[in-house]
């Protein structure tokens, strides 16, 4: 069961900005509708979001979110050291391979890119740095959870609101439970258009010094781009640039002592 909130105002304001984010710019009477809110409290809400740029409202009178978000998410971004060690790493691995590459993290039931390096191909995949991923239906997603302590892992499959995006996708805790198993015991997991049809991805795991996970990193790209004949070969190099990462973050392969 949730903690009922201490701040109520302040979460319905947060309720407001994740429906906007979810759904696109929508009326007052649909955020008032869809989230329960007293119209009075609603309206108050809502102009002191658009006092402090949370929120405009376009030629439609519709609410849509505004700059202090991109102003904030900057700040939050950039003052993440993991995405400066990874950039020189994962711009490589682009040149590499020519395809889309990402670093993400797992926050709670989603993960989320907070690097992206475009590829200069000709065929492109959408995505934005700061977009939220399912854990279940994407290449990071699923390996983020992967590697997550057996108890946390069982807690959010438990959690999950599933979701069939297209002809692929796991909506079962024990299809996704080995599935998860299988991408351990091979290093990497790949995304068979389970979020978009004609999108495929493989990700690695990112190690910190603990050796605990940190992130995921992807290579991106259409059906044509990844295929059987080519994936194993992008997870390996997938793989390798993640321990690159994992050693400048402090992680240390167990073959490493074996080396020196």
């Amino acid at each position: 069961m949730l903690e009922s909130s201490k701040v109520p105002a302040l979460t319905r304001a947060i309720d407001i900005l994740n429906l906007i984010a979810k759904i696109g710019p929508c009326s007052a009477t649909t955020i008032i509708e869809t989230l329960g809110i007293p119209k009075s409290t609603a309206y108050l809400l809502l102009n002191e979001l658009k006092r402090q740029r949370f929120i405009s409202v376009d030629h439609h009178e519709n609410f849509c979110l505004w700059t202090k978000l991109v102003e904030l998410s900057g700040h939050a971004l950039g003052n993440m050291d993991l995405r400066e060690l990874a950039r020189p790493r994962l711009t490589q691995l682009m040149d590499e391979t020519g395809m889309l590459c990402h670093l993400g993290i797992i926050d709670r039931e989603s993960a989320y890119y907070i690097l992206k390096i475009e590829s200069s191909s000709t065929v492109s995949v959408r995505s934005h740095e700061g977009k939220s991923l399912s854990l279940y239906r994407s290449g990071i997603g699923k390996c983020l959870l992967a590697w997550q302590p057996a108890p946390a892992r069982k807690a959010i499959i438990g959690q999950l609101v599933w979701e069939k995006a297209t002809p692929t996708t796991i909506t079962d805790p024990q299809r996704l439970s080995d599935e998860l198993e299988r991408i351990r015991q091979r290093g990497w997991s790949f995304d068979n258009g389970e979020d978009y049809p004609d999108v495929r991805c493989v990700a690695a795991p990112v190690f910190n010094a603990n050796s605990e996970p940190a992130a995921a990193i992807s290579v991106v790209g259409t059906r044509l781009q990844i295929n059987d004949e080519n994936r194993d070969y992008l997870a390996g190099k997938a793989i390798a640039c993640a321990k690159d990462i994992s050693r400048l973050l402090g992680w240390k392969s167990p073959f490493d002592s074996l080396a020196s």
